[in-house]
């Protein structure tokens, strides 16, 4: 086990000694818990796969595109035919 020195403003002592006082723990074991919790929160927000994040983007309706699916195939064939018509 090891000693740490840690620096807290004035903001960061009240909240621990009020931590202390709700919870009746010690110092070291409100520190711990907060970076058992602090640990956790991190791993969750890691583990999170890319379609999880997709899933909570607000898009509004239609998502984000443009046009309706249905006329992507015709707009793309009437982009390349204005592009090589000579």
């Amino acid at each position: 086990m090891s000693t740490r020195t840690v620096r807290l403003d004035d903001n960061a002592e009240a909240t621990l000694a009020a931590l202390q006082k709700q919870t009746g723990l010690s110092v070291s074991s409100v520190l711990k818990r907060g970076l058992e919790t602090f640990a956790l929160a991190t791993r969750e927000k890691a583990a999170t796969r890319p379609y999880e994040a997709y899933c909570r983007l607000d898009l509004g309706p239609g998502g984000d595109a443009a046009d309706a699916a249905a006329d992507a195939k015709a707009r793309v064939a009437d982009k390349v035919r204005k592009k090589y018509s000579r």
